[in-house]
């Protein structure tokens, strides 16, 4: 349901969402160490599944289309499937920082990607915008140097960009199931199906490296799988079942910012002067694209 004017309910879900989701950085980042990335999101997503066993009575009473099915498939593979693999590998490689200033990129793909498969105009300014974030985005990866917090900031970079774009198509099949399904349950669907996604890769890895599982590891993904997968997501899909996914995926903005000030507070991680310069080009080509007034717009292809 879409409502006139800003809905204060939707914008303070979203604001809750991108301040867990930022969170996340830091608790994926200290917790891929010791466990590793594919056993830190299958533990993630089993135990927020136990959470919605209790709801599963109320589940069955929901019916499907076959074209709800499809639409389901296709969230859950770009969201927590593809995701997540990404997204963990990035940390991996790239400081949580970093990886949080990519997430800047967001709207603007999500923008891009409604026009070529929702047909909706493409505008100069979203041209321009994108143009600049992604050269800002390189210029990231590229003059960051390796670090122990960023072993590898170029792979790092790249591969949180592709779980961007998941991040995306995962936000346009949302807000089309939410005409229909409430968040509680989609929420619950995305658990459900990145446990059994995730098992074969978490099995292959415990059995192929060495693990050193400690306490705050233990306590880093309980805090992913009951508080940034249910409350997160939840606050998340709630906000898309009010307003349209352009712009909500706008809010993504606030994400890097949650983002650098946890990872220096927590992590003790800091930008230098060349990643601030390339930082701040990312944000200036969100913002051109978000900017309203040009009324121009590049006319679609046939």
């Amino acid at each position: 349901m879409v409502k006139k004017g800003i809905d204060w309910v939707a914008v303070g879900a979203l604001i809750l969402a991108m301040m867990v989701w930022a969170s996340s950085f830091i608790a994926l980042k200290s917790a891929i160490g010791p466990i590793g990335p594919m056993n830190v999101i299958f533990f993630r997503m089993a135990l927020a599944s136990v959470s919605f066993m209790f709801f599963i009575k109320k589940f069955k009473k929901i019916s499907f289309t076959k074209r709800d099915i499809k639409f389901i498939a296709l969230m859950t593979f770009f969201e927590p499937c593809l995701y997540f693999i990404f997204e963990a590998h990035a940390l991996k490689n790239t400081s949580a920082a970093q990886a949080g200033m990519i997430t800047s990129m967001m709207p603007i793909i999500t923008a891009i990607g409604a026009g070529f498969f929702l047909k909706e105009a493409i505008t100069r300014k979203l041209m321009i915008g994108s143009f600049l974030a992604v050269v800002g985005a390189v210029w990231l990866s590229v003059s960051s140097e390796s670090t122990d917090q960023a072993t590898n900031p170029l792979l790092g970079n790249t591969l949180e960009l592709l779980a961007m774009i998941c991040g995306a198509g995962y936000t346009i099949a949302i807000r089309h199931l939410s005409a229909r399904f409430s968040p509680l349950f989609l929420t619950a669907i995305q658990s459900f199906m990145g446990t059994i996604f995730f098992l074969p890769f978490a099995l292959w890895e415990y059995n192929t490296t060495t693990m050193h599982v400690s306490t705050s590891a233990i306590l880093w993904v309980v805090y992913l799988g009951i508080f940034v997968t249910m409350f997160g997501y939840g606050m998340f899909n709630f906000a898309l079942s009010r307003i349209e996914a352009s712009k909500a995926a706008v809010y993504t903005n606030l994400i890097p910012v949650f983002t650098i000030i946890l990872a220096f507070i927590i992590l003790g991680e800091k930008f230098g002067f060349m990643e601030i310069v390339a930082s701040c080009i990312i944000f200036s080509g969100v913002i051109i694209s978000q900017m309203p007034g040009w009324k121009r717009k590049i006319k679609q292809r046939a």
